[in-house]
């Protein structure tokens, strides 16, 4: 029986994966950032360009972002940064609902020390930021937060599909919602009270906090819509 070694004509994966992967986290930075705008053509030869690689690259990882939603394609329109209606937002909150308080309880559950780390040092990050008016940073610490206690749950299932979520919820959040409400400090404080019922243990209390401060936040979307 052959195997996928004695196969010829198939060498190792090595640099082009890693760099679809490098350009990807670099055109979701400028993204999240505001550095590329919702509505933003994203012309392949000119990113290539301005990132010192082939179009290879930027083509792949433009591919897959389109998968996660934070681009659109469309057909002789290309590459576009997304934007978001609040029905979207809405519909990222839902789902949200359903996987991220399961995926806290579960992390929690496990007893693991380094998510609870993660989320005290991003927790730290945001308290600095409170006051500066750098919303973007301020979200970016957010999503750090939210990721490092629900990436422990041993599911990558759902790891990936919120991973993309977050991604979503920070795309729509800092250009929908925290110019109507600024709710920042509230959320800080809904943080730390889910990070103090983790450094507790306390599973059933992170699932239910979780998913208040979820809820907290749908409704502002909802309210929004109304």
């Amino acid at each position: 029986m052959s195997t996928l070694s004695d196969t010829p004509g198939l060498p190792p994966l090595d640099g082009p994966a890693s760099r679809t992967d490098l350009v990807a986290a670099t055109l979701r930075d400028a993204i999240l950032t505001g550095a590329l705008q919702p509505g933003e053509t994203l012309v392949e030869r000119r990113l290539s360009e301005q990132l010192g690689v082939s179009k290879t690259p930027v083509r792949e990882a433009l591919i897959g972002m389109a998968h996660t939603g934070l681009v659109t394609v469309a057909p002789n329109k290309g590459f576009t940064v997304r934007r978001l209606a609040l029905a979207d937002l809405r519909a990222v909150y839902q789902v949200r609902l359903l996987l991220e308080p399961w995926a806290a309880m579960t992390t929690t559950r496990s007893g693991a020390p380094e998510p609870l780390r993660q989320a005290q040092d991003a927790l730290n990050e945001a308290a600095g930021l409170l006051s500066s008016g750098r919303n973007s940073e301020l979200s970016a610490a957010n999503r750090r937060f939210h990721r490092a206690l629900y990436s422990g749950c041993g599911n990558e299932l759902v790891v990936d599909q919120l991973d993309g979520l977050r991604d979503l919820t920070s795309l729509g959040v800092v250009s929908m919602l925290w110019d109507r409400w600024p709710s920042w400090r509230d959320e800080f404080v809904e943080h730390a009270e889910i990070l103090a019922a983790a450094t507790d243990g306390s599973a059933e209390d992170v699932e239910r906090l979780s998913r208040e401060h979820l809820r907290s936040a749908m409704a502002k979307v909802e309210e929004a819509e109304s």
